[in-house]
């Protein structure tokens, strides 16, 4: 089996736990909704810390099921809190070296100098007080300590949920370097929808103890029968190919499935892969193609679905080539003044990318 498997029922006075989904092996599974809708029980239950009715199955490896239940300890996983929790009696590196020595050599997966070129630790190896350490740094030791136990499986719950702004934008291109890196599949709690699509894969949506939807992230942001849908920050993730430098205006050229986007000038070579998102809500609608306007990001799509949103707004999902879908947030006024319908050609004018 080349996929994880999961089912859990775990009822509480005043909370039900009832989910069941599937996801890869490999890459990072991303357990997202609202506060207070079982993501890290769901998560205290995969690691065996919650003993919940069901079954898992982590590839070939059976955790959990009618006949079986092997305890967290002897479960190949690590697990990255909301807070760091590092040793505040032991130095960075034998934080760091804690997990990793208890592993025999033979059956060590990651190197320890893989993880502090990954984190960039090499800095701080050789501190001796955690304590000093920025809330970013320390997480960042967090995370190794836990890569270094070479788990078959990795947990993380909320890690940045702790942090101020700037720390999270210190850790987040480091957690992309190990979405890159890594062969082990990764569970990732959030309720914040921009670290989602910037480092998930594939998307576990729950509501009240319930699994709504699972799925590749991008499929899942695009339906418009979820409540992420009507999210002020609802949009599309596109994987784009940088295919050109405007040095002279500053730009750069992302080609896509089905076109390109213009974005400030971004300092990576042709060819490189970058993550884009495009929020609905920037998304504006024509029949035809414009003239004169201001906006560059012009994109030939055809109407796949619409939706109304409340009172006055319209959700519209669209495609782009073959295999790209965007998302578009227009009045309900819009829509009727331009006659829109499913299967009718547009034009989507993007006023706004946003760079994961």
């Amino acid at each position: 089996m080349s996929e994880i498997y999961a089912r859990f029922q775990l009822p509480r006075d005043d909370f039900a736990l009832n989910a069941e989904f599937s996801a890869p092996a490999r890459g990072i599974t991303a357990l997202f909704g609202p506060s207070g809708c079982g993501k890290t029980t769901l998560l205290r239950c995969i690691a065996g810390l919650e003993r919940a009715q069901g079954s898992l199955h982590i590839a070939e490896a059976t955790w959990q099921d009618a006949k079986t239940f092997v305890p967290t300890h002897q479960r190949p996983l690590g697990y990255v809190f909301q807070e760091a929790s590092l040793f505040p009696h032991l130095s960075v590196r034998a934080n760091l070296e804690y997990g990793y020595r208890r592993i025999p050599p033979a059956e060590r997966r990651v190197a320890l100098e893989q993880v502090i070129d990954w984190l960039g630790l090499a800095h701080l190896v050789e501190r001796r007080d955690p304590a000093q350490l920025s809330g970013g740094e320390r997480q960042r030791v967090a995370i190794g300590r836990a890569l270094l136990t070479s788990p078959r499986l990795l947990l993380m719950d909320e890690p940045l949920s702790a942090l101020d702004s700037i720390s999270k934008q210190e850790i987040l291109p480091y957690l992309e370097q190990l979405h890159r890196e890594l062969e082990i599949p990764v569970f990732y709690v959030s309720h914040a929808l921009d670290e989602v699509a910037r480092l998930a894969d594939h998307l576990v949506l729950l509501e009240q103890g319930r699994v709504l939807a699972s799925g590749a992230l991008h499929a899942v942001l695009a339906r418009l029968d979820l409540p992420i849908a009507h999210f002020d920050d609802a949009g599309a993730v596109i994987e784009t190919v940088i295919a050109e430098h405007d040095p002279r205006y500053h730009l750069t050229r992302l080609e896509m499935a089905g076109g390109s986007l213009w974005v400030s000038l971004l300092d990576q070579p042709l060819g490189h892969a970058v993550r884009a998102r495009v929020l609905a809500r920037d998304v504006s609608l024509a029949t035809r193609m414009p003239h004169d306007s201001s906006i560059s990001n012009l994109l030939t799509a055809r109407i796949l679905e619409l939706r109304d949103d409340g009172a006055d707004k319209v959700n519209v999902l669209l495609a782009v080539g073959d295999s790209q879908r965007l998302l578009s947030r227009i009045t309900r006024r819009s829509r009727d003044l331009l006659a829109l319908e499913v299967g009718m050609s547009v034009v989507a004018q993007v006023k706004s990318v946003a760079l994961m």
